[in-house]
C-alpha cells in the first residue's frame, strides 16, 4: 500500500513552493519522519519529511513548481529496486575546423644579366645611382644601350628594365587568436529571487524615496571593543561587534522620531510602540531579513547573541517565516562587502532602511587640528511621504550623536 506525500501549507499567503532539491532518490528506502526533500517558498526553505517508512517513489521533478496540496512523491511498502539513472547522451563530438593553408605567393624578382653599359647609358645610370650589372641590356651581346637606361623610369610598363630586386620572403602566414569557450547558460529564479526582485521594483515605484548621509567617527566604540572584548566574550559568550550599537542608537533615535518606524496603510499611518529591528542578511540563496523583535529593550549582550543567532539560520537556510515577518525598521550593512557608500533601498512596507558602511582612516579636522580617523559613511534612506527631511536629517543625526558618544546609549541623554 502507498501513500501519497503532498505539499503542506506553509503560511496564509503562500500558494506554492519550488522543489528545490531531493535528499533522497527514487527507490531509496526512508524511514519514518525522515527528510526526503527541500521545498522552497517566496520568503523560506524547509524540509518535507516522510509520513511512513518504506520505499520512495518520486513524482515531482527538482525545480517544479507545485501548489499547496499537490502531491510531491509517493512511499510504497516493502523494497524496490532504485530507477535505472538514465543514460547520459553523449555529446556530439565538435568537428575541428581546420584553417585552410595560406599560400603565400612571392612575387618573383626577375635576374637580370650583367652587360655593358654604353658611356651615354654609363652616365644615365650614374646619375640615377644604378648598378649597371642589375640590368639586362637589349642592346648586342647584351649591352646596355642609352634607351635601357632612360627607360628605368618606366620599369613598371618595362618590367625587364626593372633593377633586380631579391625575393622577399613569404610572409608568414596570420596565426589565428584563440578565444575562450563563450557560451551561456540559463538559470531558472528561485522564488526567493523572483519576490526580492518584485519587491524591490515595487518600493521604487511606489515611494518617495530619499537618501540623507552622514560620517560617524568610530573612535569611541573602537575603543570600547578593544578594551572589553575579551571580558564581554568571557561572560556573555558572544563578541561585541559593531551591529549591537547602531542597534541601540537606532532604538534611541525612533523614540525622539516615530515617524521614521511608521508604515503607511492605504490612508492611514501606522505608529508602533515597539521597535522590531531588520537585519538584512546574505543567505546562500539570496538576500534575507531576520527581525530582532523588541530589539528596545535589549542589552548590548543580547542584541549580539540574537544577530548570531539569525545570522547562522539564514545561512543554513532554516529561517522560519515568523522570523522573517514584520520590522519597524532596516538596518543593512554593505561595510562587510567593502562598500564605501551605497543608497540602501526601503524594505517595504517599512518607511525607513539605514546603510552602514565599511570604516576607512581618513583625515578630518577636530578642534581646529588635522588627525586621522577610523570614519564611516552612513545612510538613511527614508519615503518621503511619510518622513520629511527635517526628521529624516535629525534622525541620523542624532543616531551619530550616540555612536560617538557611546556613553549616551547607557544614560539615555
Amino acid at each position: 500500500m502507498s501513500l501519497e506525500i503532498k505539499v503542506p501549507p506553509v503560511g496564509e499567503s503562500i500558494t506554492e513552493v519550488t522543489l528545490s532539491s531531493w535528499l533522497k532518490k527514487d527507490g531509496d528506502t526512508v524511514a519514518m519522519d525522515e527528510a526526503i526533500a527541500e521545498l522552497e517558498s517566496d520568503k523560506a526553505t524547509f524540509e518535507l519529511t516522510a509520513e511512513k517508512a518504506g520505499v520512495l517513489k518520486t513524482i515531482a521533478k527538482e525545480g517544479d513548481v507545485l501548489a499547496i496540496g499537490a502531491i510531491v512523491c509517493s512511499i510504497e511498502d516493502g523494497g524496490g529496486a532504485a530507477a535505472a539513472p538514465a543514460p547520459k547522451a553523449e555529446a556530439a563530438p565538435a568537428a575541428k575546423a581546420e584553417a585552410a593553408p595560406v599560400a603565400a605567393v612571392a612575387e618573383k624578382g626577375t635576374t637580370y644579366a650583367s652587360g655593358t653599359p654604353s658611356p651615354a647609358a654609363a652616365k644615365i645610370l650614374a646619375e640615377k645611382g644604378v648598378d649597371p650589372a642589375a640590368l639586362t641590356g637589349t642592346g648586342v651581346n647584351g649591352r646596355i644601350t642609352k634607351e635601357d637606361a632612360l627607360s628605368i623610369d618606366k620599369a613598371s610598363e618595362n618590367p625587364q628594365n626593372r633593377p633586380a630586386v631579391a625575393a622577399a620572403p613569404a610572409p608568414a602566414p596570420a596565426t589565428p587568436v584563440k578565444v575562450g569557450e563563450r557560451s551561456e547558460r540559463r538559470e531558472k529564479m528561485s522564488p526567493l529571487r523572483k519576490t526580492v526582485a518584485r519587491r524591490l521594483v515595487a518600493v521604487k515605484n511606489e515611494t518617495a524615496m530619499l537618501t540623507t548621509f552622514n560620517e560617524v567617527d568610530m573612535s569611541p566604540i573602537m575603543e570600547i571593543r578593544s578594551k572589553y572584548k575579551d571580558k564581554f566574550k568571557e561572560k556573555h559568550g558572544v563578541g561585541l561587534g559593531f551591529m549591537s550599537f547602531f542597534t541601540k542608537a537606532v532604538t534611541e533615535a525612533l523614540k525622539e522620531w516615530p515617524s521614521v518606524g511608521a508604515r503607511i496603510e492605504g490612508e492611514e499611518v501606522i505608529y508602533s510602540n515597539f521597535t522590531d529591528i531588520s537585519i538584512a542578511v546574505s543567505a546562500p540563496k539570496g538576500l534575507v531579513v531576520p527581525v530582532i523583535r523588541n530589539a528596545d529593550g535589549m542589552s548590548l549582550a543580547e542584541i549580539e547573541k540574537a544577530v548570531v543567532a539569525l545570522a547562522g539560520k539564514a545561512r543554513d537556510n532554516k529561517l522560519s517565516l515568523e522570523e522573517m515577518t514584520g520590522g519597524t525598521f532596516t538596518i543593512t550593512n554593505g561595510g562587510v562587502f567593502g562598500s564605501m557608500l551605497s543608497t540602501p533601498i526601503i524594505n517595504s512596507p517599512q518607511s525607513a532602511i539605514l546603510g552602514m558602511h565599511n570604516i576607512i582612516e581618513r583625515p578630518v579636522a577636530v578642534n581646529g587640528q588635522v588627525v586621522i580617523r577610523p570614519m564611516m559613511y552612513v545612510a538613511l534612506s527614508y519615503d518621503h511621504r511619510i518622513v520629511d527631511g527635517r526628521e529624516s536629517v535629525s534622525f541620523l543625526v542624532r543616531v551619530k550623536q550616540l555612536l560617538e558618544d557611546p556613553a549616551r546609549l547607557l544614560l539615555g541623554v
